[in-house]
């Protein structure tokens, strides 16, 4: 090739190079660094938190009653209520119990922070504690038994207990534990198995609650997937309800509910973080109406969300039912057990 032709090969690249430099500088000045033009997404994709957290008062039924439980942790995690509806909440490292009056009525210290718990009918505690299951036979720590340990992976979110039946969640392992009495495992439940038709839990945060209905079938979130599942002991998936939906009548972000508690007639009471809201479902899982909103719970006025990443992470709030049908909410930012009661009709 002569000079000539080298000259030309090497304006044409030169001009190339001039062009690409234009329209990265270009395609720079374009980018909106601000945020004010929009996600670019289409209108679909639109909504307002703020506007989500307003909800209809004619939809709240409950309304919040006598002072809330002090209950002195700097990270209360869990609740449960016991015989005698005293009121039973995790934190720290240790367990306490309180009269329905919200007088402290005893203490247990543990090694470790438990994460979940529950009491049976005779009054024993059963809590997770770090990778396993603790059992106390009272109030004040004695008579308590460890079970096996469950590996590094283990986040234990949620106990159940029925009869000599006891099952555990474990948000870390995606799965639900079948105990006997005595903590021997039985079974495991959830794991994804296309022939029984389960496509298993999808557990993207330590948030994974369960409970046993009176119709004996175990209640799961697959938070996930936005619903809660019906298993029997052996595993099998029976039905499931739940939706995903921006509309108050479904549950929204990356993983709601994350937190549920069953009434006498069978209703759901679920909690939800991010946009934080307690609700009430029929036993059929049909919307029936809130206990209360982001604004009640987070007191931030015409706030609706959780203000900062502590915050969100902390505003999953645990959920009891009483013998009376009294909401307790375990609100985790202020440490404090709040009291809701259904209104009166004519309120």
């Amino acid at each position: 090739m002569n000079r000539s032709g080298i000259s030309r090969i090497a304006v044409l690249v030169g001009l190339l190079i001039v062009a690409a430099v234009v329209v990265a500088v270009v395609a720079l000045m374009r980018i909106d660094v601000t945020g004010q033009k929009g996600s670019g997404l289409g209108s679909e994709f639109d909504y307002d938190l703020e506007q989500m957290g307003r909800i209809d008062p004619e939809l709240i039924l409950y309304q919040e009653s006598a002072e809330s439980i002090s209950t002195g942790f700097e990270r209360a995690r869990a609740i449960a209520v016991g015989p005698g509806d005293k009121v039973y909440v995790a934190g720290d490292k240790a367990i306490r119990v309180f009269e329905r009056a919200g007088v402290l009525a005893g203490e247990i210290l543990l090694a470790d922070a438990p994460t979940c718990l529950t009491i049976d009918t005779d009054g024993n505690i059963y809590a997770g504690v770090a990778d396993h299951v603790e059992v106390h036979g009272d109030s004040v720590g004695k008579n308590a038994t460890t079970w096996p340990g469950l590996g590094e992976k283990t986040v234990l979110t949620s106990i159940a207990v029925v009869g000599n039946d006891i099952y555990v969640a474990d948000a870390g392992n995606r799965v639900v534990i079948r105990y006997n009495a005595t903590g021997k495992l039985v079974n495991r439940i959830g794991q994804k198995d296309r022939q029984r038709g389960i496509d298993g839990f999808v557990v993207p945060s330590p948030n994974f609650d369960l409970a046993v209905a009176d119709d004996g079938l175990l209640r799961v979130v697959n938070p996930g997937w936005h619903r809660i599942e019906a298993y029997t002991p052996e595993g099998d998936l029976e039905f499931w309800w739940g939706k995903f939906s921006m509309k108050i009548d479904g549950f929204c972000g990356c993983c709601n509910p994350t937190n549920f508690a069953m009434l006498a007639d069978g209703s759901f009471i679920t909690s939800e973080k991010g946009l934080t809201r307690v609700k009430i479902y029929d036993p059929q899982g049909k919307f029936v109406g809130v206990v209360a909103g982001p604004q009640r719970l987070l007191g931030h006025g015409d706030s609706s969300v959780c203000k900062t990443v502590a915050e969100c992470q902390q505003s999953s709030f645990d959920v009891a039912v009483d013998s009376a049908g009294r909401i307790l909410v375990l609100d985790t930012l202020r440490n404090e057990v709040r009291v809701f009661v259904r209104k009166k009709a004519n309120s």
